[in-house]
């Protein structure tokens, strides 16, 4: 059997069949074009998935080998809460569950407000494990979820890039997509994401999808339905499917390839889909009241028309055909008019990234530069275009697919820097066809190809084919090689850092652990009251509730911009105006980051324009940017830096005492080397504030409201009387 046999040539819209994979130049396979029988064929592509998902898992795991087995960042705190709660008191209770300890005073309902498929998916694990009695602790199933997950994507792209070319690509795209640090960089263990099931959820559904159009069968089409469901469940990156599925039927009707089998597919997916996705309480009846899914609807709308005048054309003469389908048109076109001239996503994006700052301070919402694109997919920057034109070349309907979904996903990673995600995947694909016809191109049976002659062994001409086919293959080999070694050391290096553990390294290469995160949020955990409530900026309101298990104000679901000014308004303002504003919100603790002492750049100096922009938003008349600047329009917290900084809370309470610490004997005391400058303010004193805790390396520094005055004198007085 030729492995190229099932590659899965499909009927054209017009009733002919279209070139199958294996025309040119495309045939071939996974054996070269050669005869392998059908069993052999089967175990050698079994083995080489399995090794790419043993590969994908590996590489996912120098954050647990380097650390330990711990959750990352700060959403997936929130979510490993989340799961938590919902293994420990069941989904119903998980649905319902109001969590009192975020946003105070106004908390969060939260099974309406997330997408629960994550949650779901490691509870259901942990369920299963329990029933076999493998007792694995539910943090742990959550770290390791997206390793797992990878090897299950890596499977989902290799019968997606099966059904678009054939095996041999589709087993060079699950080995790309193992290893790629674009998709790494969500999935690495103890990253526990939503990407890190989506993204398998994503490609499972495109490869039902291009099931369903090939074949007409309704029971492919459910099945992408469901698959549909799950990751409408796990991520709002469902748009991304709802509008790209829509735009390859929309375009299979512009290029005349209507047929039974696309009808089929899309009204059944639409429908069905429809009503499954409303199913999600986060989603509701958004998908039928939201710009987003216009598209879907009206190209729905189109397809029916489009179904009835073929209809119709065999059933009226021309002249009565011509002037119905004028009038069907119009209307068609006026429908599809009114839907595009609504905000569409890429536009809404632009928008917020410029006029929102509490959008615009994300860094994953920063535009995508080119030094990214080649870190997070190497190589395969420059080959998926190659694989892009073979698609093209050789066109059918799943392949109109494939290159519309390159277009657009290389256009919204070009957006924002998080949507390199979504490119991730297509580029494996598209690079594995274009490596794959190398492959097969150079290293194919001589004997397949038409008119062979008949040579000298020594013949030069000969000999010269034989060299350029070495020189090529070896050459290809080389950039595949760099590949794997350019995956290896990204995924160590760049993507295996959890945020909550920080490593520095000295001269001669021993590590050194600074685990100061964790022994704040410890520190809140053991020593404060239950009930006590704690300020900080938003980013790290997801990891106090979930390591401290304490009450916080704002968190990293923002979706109170009003409330998160209101924070910003405090930590902008001189202490008296703060201390108002914390009285007003009950604070008890304000916890910030501070970096002076060991140069961490991620601090909340380096952050707190962005609290000042957030808080001018709400409070124009009391914050503005400009003071915070010297007037030449710098940022500075040395001594010409500008006296509304130098008083400002946040200044205070990072460099509180900081004036009198001397780093080494090359700086001067108070020297700040995260900003390489001597602060201004060095005789920082707190009327309404006072130091309860600051961690080894001053990363963390927490600070206790003081109670009012006339409060604790009455208090006083009354346990005298006593």
């Amino acid at each position: 059997y030729v492995s190229s046999s099932n590659a899965g040539g499909s009927v054209s819209g017009n009733g002919r069949h279209s070139s199958p994979a294996g025309c040119g130049g495309s045939g071939g396979g996974l054996s070269g074009g050669l005869t392998q029988p059908a069993g052999w064929q089967s175990l050698l592509s079994f083995t080489i998935l399995f090794l790419a998902w043993l590969a994908g898992f590996s590489s996912r795991l120098f954050a647990v080998i380097r650390f330990e087995s711990i959750i990352h960042e700060f959403d997936p705190w929130f979510n490993y809460r989340s799961t938590h709660h919902l293994s420990t008191n069941g989904f119903y209770e998980f649905l319902n569950w109001f969590d009192e300890r975020a946003w105070y005073p106004l908390g969060r309902i939260v099974g309406g407000t997330v997408y629960p498929g994550l949650m779901v998916t490691a509870g259901l694990i942990h369920y299963i494990l329990n029933l076999l009695h493998v007792t694995v602790h539910i943090r742990d199933v959550c770290v390791f979820l997206a390793p797992v997950f990878s090897g299950l994507t890596a499977v989902s792209t290799f019968l997606l890039t099966r059904e678009l070319w054939n095996q041999g690509a589709g087993l060079l795209a699950a080995c790309f997509i193992a290893i790629v640090p674009g998709y790494i960089s969500r999935s690495v263990a103890g990253s526990f994401d939503n990407e890190g099931i989506a993204i398998f959820a994503l490609q499972f559904t495109y490869y039902l999808w291009v099931k369903s159009v090939k074949t007409g069968s309704v029971f492919w089409t459910i099945g992408c339905c469901l698959s549909y469901f799950y990751m409408v469940s796990a991520w709002g990156g469902y748009v991304f499917i709802i509008n790209l599925i829509p735009l390859h039927v929309f375009v299979l009707l512009l290029m005349q390839r209507f047929s039974r089998r696309l009808y089929i597919a899309y009204s059944t997916f639409y429908i069905v889909g429809l009503v499954l996705s409303m199913q999600i309480p986060f989603v509701g009846f958004q998908p039928i009241r939201t710009s987003e899914h216009m598209a879907a609807a009206g190209v729905f709308a189109l397809l029916q028309a489009y179904a009835f005048l073929q209809y119709l054309k065999d059933r009226l003469t021309r002249q009565e055909f011509q002037t119905l389908f004028f009038l069907g048109v119009s209307l068609a076109a006026g429908v599809v008019f009114l839907t595009l001239t609504k905000p569409s996503l890429p536009p809404l994006l632009r928008y917020a990234k410029i006029h929102i700052p509490i959008i615009a301070s994300v860094s994953e919402h920063q535009p995508t530069t080119w030094v990214s694109f080649f870190f997070d997919l190497h190589i395969l920057v420059c080959t998926f275009p190659a694989g892009l034109w073979f698609c093209i070349k050789n066109i059918n309907d799943e392949r109109v697919f494939v290159a519309l979904y390159a277009i657009s996903a290389v256009y919204f990673a070009g957006v924002m820097v998080r949507l390199m995600l979504t490119l991730t995947p297509v580029v494996c694909m598209l690079s594995a066809i274009a490596f794959s016809s190398v492959f097969e191109h150079y290293l194919g049976d001589d004997m397949k190809r038409e008119n062979p002659i008949k040579q000298h062994p020594f013949y030069p001409v000969k000999n010269s084919s034989v060299y350029s086919k070495l020189i090529v293959t070896m050459l290809m080999l080389m950039l595949l090689m760099m590949f794997a070694v350019h995956c290896t050391w990204v995924t160590s290096n760049a993507y295996s850092s959890p945020s909550v553990v920080l490593a520095s390294y000295n001269h001669d290469g021993s590590r050194n652990i600074l685990d100061d995160f964790r022994e704040a949020y410890y520190w809140l955990r053991q020593n404060t009251d239950e009930h006590a409530r704690v300020m900080s900026w938003w980013d790290y309101g997801y990891q106090i509730a979930g390591m401290a298990n304490r009450t916080t104000l704002v968190d990293n679901n923002t979706w109170n911009n009003s409330h998160i000014a209101l924070v910003g308004k405090a930590m902008s303002s001189n202490e008296s105006a703060a201390y108002e504003i914390m009285k007003s919100l009950d604070v008890d603790y304000v916890l910030i980051i501070f970096g002076g002492v060991i140069g961490y750049s991620g601090d909340d100096i380096n952050k707190f324009l962005w609290m000042v922009r957030i808080a001018e938003g709400e409070h124009p008349k009391d914050i503005r940017e400009s003071d915070y600047f010297t007037p030449q329009g710098e940022f500075r917290v040395d001594k010409a830096g500008s006296p509304t900084l130098l008083n400002c809370l946040m200044y205070k309470m990072s460099y509180y005492r900081f004036g009198e610490m001397q780093l080494d004997f090359r700086t001067p005391p108070g020297f700040d080397r995260t900003r390489n400058a001597e602060i201004g303010n060095k005789d920082i004193r707190l009327k309404h504030l006072e130091e309860a805790f600051t961690s080894e390396h001053w990363l963390v520094r927490i600070y206790r409201v003081k109670k009012q005055e006339n409060r604790s004198g009455i208090n006083r007085t009354f346990l005298l009387f006593l």
